[in-house]
């Protein structure tokens, strides 16, 4: 079985589930190539297992003017009509407007490449992560391609569901092979763009950890170590996560909270600590690799996501693989990890005195926390195993016209 894996950007440092699934697969005999629409830079690849997988992978742009001619070529000698054809369904499909054909023009400069490569390797399915750049590129190639070709898409929301018509979703959907969702949220989101007759089409796959590689450790029954990962934006609701923090020390409590990840909003939060006067209490530990990121899960007490948006966040997961109950905010796709009072406790999203009184209640009650944390290990390890999610992956691609027709 030969597939593609496609990304705008891959391997990227928020997206390290995608690298989980491939291996995955690859480790049930699946032979998963990789592409990425833009090489992700050399600073962004922050462990040896990420530059190996950059090293593997088939990027687009940057590339030379004499190698995207050659592609282009290529392609039109072995396809005349159907290269024009198809670069007029780049155009057609575009945003109204000159911008957006120019857009649609460079999609299709972009698929070639990708059509080359995969013709030259014996691939004819393509699987797009994420309803952006990357889908429009597979989408072109499945056309160009023709019959026993095909692609699916993997949507993982939320930002593909903020402007479902920029995004072509609709589209996008109704082409796909397949469609894969990684939570319910997710489908029935999807199910608002789709007709009935493609519900059929939408599975939910969902993201997973591999279990055996976060062990629980040995907790002292005191301490305030709260743990937040995730991009340092607007919509993760750190800057609520520094305002707790202020009110629990002026309570009595050693709270202590660490961000790992960084972003646009890191010097905003810096500012706010500082102003709050709890500079001292909040570590920023920037972007840290998965070969370091087990001892941050290590050191706390509990973790914290008090997002204002989210898909099905594969930190919740880790911190659940940890035995580290989880406080997280009841939206989206986290109520199908976190079960309240079970694993973790869920807030009402942007509700600061929710967000104190659940850090609080895990803060002062260490026998809770055991007994949450235990529940969530059990949890994640019974239903977000990469390994089976990657084995269900592999059946559906199974089904999908060109794969296995490969080398």
């Amino acid at each position: 079985m030969q597939l593609g894996y496609i990304a705008s950007h891959y391997p990227a440092v928020s997206h390290t589930f995608v690298s989980r699934e491939i291996r995955a697969l690859r480790r049930q005999g699946v032979g998963v190539h990789t592409f990425s629409i833009r090489r992700t830079p050399p600073e962004d690849l922050l462990t040896d297992a990420d530059r190996e997988e950059a090293a593997r992978t088939f990027s687009v742009v940057p590339s030379s003017a004499g190698e995207l001619a050659s592609a282009h070529a290529r392609a039109f000698r072995r396809h005349p009509l159907r290269y024009v054809a198809t670069f007029a369904h780049a155009l057609r499909r575009a945003v109204p407007g000159l911008r957006g054909r120019l857009w649609g023009a460079f999609y299709f400069a972009e698929a070639m490449p990708v059509w080359e490569r995969c013709d030259r390797l014996g691939i004819r399915h393509l699987h797009a992560q994420f309803a952006d750049s990357a889908t429009d590129v597979a989408l072109l190639v499945r056309r160009f391609g023709g019959s026993g070709w095909s692609w699916s898409l993997a949507v993982h929301g939320p930002v593909e569901f903020y402007d479902v018509t920029r995004n072509r979703l609709a589209e996008k959907v109704g082409d796909a092979d397949a469609v894969l969702a990684i939570s319910h949220f997710g489908r029935s989101q999807l199910m608002t763009v789709a007709p009935e007759e493609r519900w059929e089409r939408i599975h939910v796959v969902r993201c997973g950890i591999e279990p055996g590689a976060i062990v629980p450790p040995e907790r002292r029954d005191g301490g305030g170590g709260i743990l937040c990962v995730g991009r340092l934006v607007h919509l993760k609701g750190q800057s609520l996560l520094v305002e707790a923090v202020g009110v629990l020390r002026r309570r009595g409590l050693d709270a202590r909270l660490t961000l790992v990840g960084d972003g646009p909003k890191r010097a905003d939060l810096e500012r706010q600590a500082r102003r709050l006067g709890v500079a001292d209490a909040v570590t920023f530990a920037g972007s840290v690799g998965q070969d370091r990121i087990r001892e941050f899960y290590d050191a706390a007490d509990v973790f914290a996501l008090p997002s204002m948006a989210e898909g099905l966040p594969v930190v919740l997961m880790e911190a659940a693989a940890a035995g580290l109950p989880s406080v997280s905010t009841r939206l989206m796709g986290i109520p199908e990890i976190v079960e309240h009072e079970r694993t973790g406790l869920l807030i009402t999203p942007g509700r600061l005195d929710e967000l104190v009184a659940a850090l609080e209640r895990l803060l002062g009650d260490a026998e809770f926390r055991r007994r949450l944390g235990a529940e969530a290990r059990e949890r994640v390890v019974a239903e977000f195993d990469v390994d089976r999610s990657a084995a269900r992956l592999r059946e559906l691609f199974a089904a999908m016209p060109g794969v296995g027709a490969g080398g």
